[in-house]
């Protein structure tokens, strides 16, 4: 029993001190992201090497095959280019918009307060359910808004999702909506950390509105802004959900993302898991290379 006892004092005087005790408090989130996150991109790196279908049957090594045949894949390739179209016409549009927002809404008034809750209400709803809705309201046959369009303005119905010129562009304004009250709450507490003293002295010399905003908010929201277009670009990268619910990558895969290509391949017919995960591989190699020296950038700097 004193033995018991004396290993766990020991135990206790050692993961009790203030420098170890941070490590029992990160052990359930370590866990969590070892389980779903590490685990399952090793489990993809190595299914990316194998010739293998969702039910696991005919399994046999592949080497680079599956790597070599995305690059020769138009179907990969006009992928890849939707998703970088729209990662780099929804960031900058989401990061300006919340960012003129929360230049009007930073002071906390009742009215700030309110505005700021109704933007950021889309935020917490589903992209799923978002989706249906943008659908019903901008169908060409029973929409509200080509229909208002049509007897205001005269413009001629038209289907927004449902065409080519206008499909992904409608898909990257629905991203923007839903989204950019999420990039707002982080900018409103970037500008109310600013010091008041910067905008008095500004105002001292003479400074308008716009001069205060270029000289002083936006140097001094520079760290925020960098989290906000870091964040912002690996989710726009990643987008999936709306186009599932609104376009299903149509009209002639206009829009059909490189995530809904490998949802496509890997779970539905081909059923090509092999195929499916190289792709993800690849994917990651281009967030990577697109979102660190993004990082580095604005980051590494500062340590």
């Amino acid at each position: 029993m004193e033995r018991v006892t004396g290993m766990w004092n020991k135990f206790k005087n050692y993961w009790y001190r203030q420098d170890k005790v941070a490590y029992i408090f990160l052990a359930p989130s370590l866990i969590i992201l070892f389980l779903f996150a590490f685990i399952p991109l090793v489990c993809s790196v190595v299914i990316g090497f194998m010739n293998m279908d969702i039910f696991f049957n005919n399994i046999s090594f592949a080497g680079f095959h599956n790597f070599i045949k995305a690059f020769q894949d138009d179907r990969f390739l006009n992928a890849v280019k939707n998703t970088i179209v729209f990662a780099l016409a929804e960031m900058p549009l989401q990061i300006i918009i919340g960012l003129l927002i929360a230049n009007l809404l930073y002071k906390n008034t009742f009215l700030n307060k309110m505005f700021r809750s109704v933007f950021f209400i889309p935020v917490v709803c589903s992209m799923a359910a978002i989706g249906v809705v943008w659908s019903l309201l901008l169908d060409g046959n029973i929409g509200m808004v080509p229909y208002l369009f049509n007897k205001v303005f005269g413009i001629n119905e038209i289907s927004y999702f449902r065409e080519v010129r206008t499909a992904m562009p409608t898909v990257i304004l629905m991203t923007v909506w839903k989204n950019f009250g999420y990039t707002m709450s982080i900018l409103v507490v970037g500008i109310q950390g600013i010091p008041t003293d910067y905008f008095e002295a500004a105002e001292i010399d003479g400074a308008n509105g716009s001069q205060k905003f270029f000289a002083i908010t936006i140097p001094q929201l520079l760290p925020s802004l960098g989290f906000c277009i870091i964040t912002n670009l690996i989710g726009s990268l990643q987008v999936f959900d709306q186009v599932y619910v609104t376009t299903g990558g149509g009209p002639q895969r206009s829009t059909e993302t490189l995530v809904y290509y490998i949802y496509k391949t890997g779970f539905t017919n081909p059923y090509d898991l092999g195929y499916a995960s190289a792709m993800s591989v690849i994917m990651l190699v281009i967030i990577l290379a697109l979102s660190l020296p993004i990082y580095l950038r604005m980051f590494a700097k500062e340590r």
